[in-house]
């Protein structure tokens, strides 16, 4: 094994991340319901997985990545697309300053402490987040921001749709605003970005 590839398995574990496999990753997107022209946040994008999906569904992508050959993958995979890809960590990210929605599957170290940020998003209009089934159930069960928002299960995804697989079953966690009514909110639709 060549000293490169030693390294990006060590990374894999040490992260949590698993690439995702193409059909779960439309399944996802297809379920989250995106709409043509919404902003949304690819966190943890990885190969893009998602982003390609996202993409066709006609949303306006911001693709988070920390590790720079994987982000260059993505600016040249998607060159010419309404994706905007930036390096980053994503404990450091600033969340946009208009409506956007979130759909992603971040590896799994420190994801909880990301759902929780994610949670104080004042312009976060809606998440659909791949997690632990484990991690998600912990944050259903603890319902953060319970006055701003519904948290619940969504999509379970078994392991094989990882490649390579986790140790555990995966769920989507399901977070939408909820209005003066305490209902969810519908997810509306936003007017395209022209940049964050």
């Amino acid at each position: 094994m060549s000293e490169t590839a030693h390294r990006t398995r060590r990374s894999r574990r040490a992260w949590g991340w698993h690439p995702l496999d193409e059909a779960w990753a439309r399944r996802i997107v297809e379920t989250a319901a995106v709409r043509r022209g919404e902003l949304v946040l690819d966190l943890g994008a990885g190969l893009g997985a998602l982003t390609g999906p996202l993409l066709d569904a006609g949303a306006r992508v911001l693709a988070v990545e920390l590790h720079p050959a994987r982000a260059e993958w993505l600016r040249t995979s998607f060159a010419g697309r309404a994706v905007t890809v930036v390096e980053a960590d994503l404990a450091d990210v600033y969340w946009p300053g208009r409506p956007f929605r979130v759909v992603a599957s971040p590896p799994y170290a420190g994801t909880t402490a990301l759902v929780r940020r994610l949670l104080t998003a004042r312009t976060l209009v809606a998440a659909d987040v791949l997690l632990q089934r484990s991690a998600a159930q912990r944050l259903v069960a603890e319902r953060p921001g319970s006055g701003r928002w519904t948290v619940s299960l969504g999509l379970p995804v078994p392991r094989r749709a990882f490649s390579p697989p986790p140790r555990t079953d995966s769920v989507v966690l399901r977070v939408r605003r909820r209005g003066r009514s305490g209902r969810p909110l519908g997810v509306s639709r936003c007017a395209p970005c022209r940049g964050c």
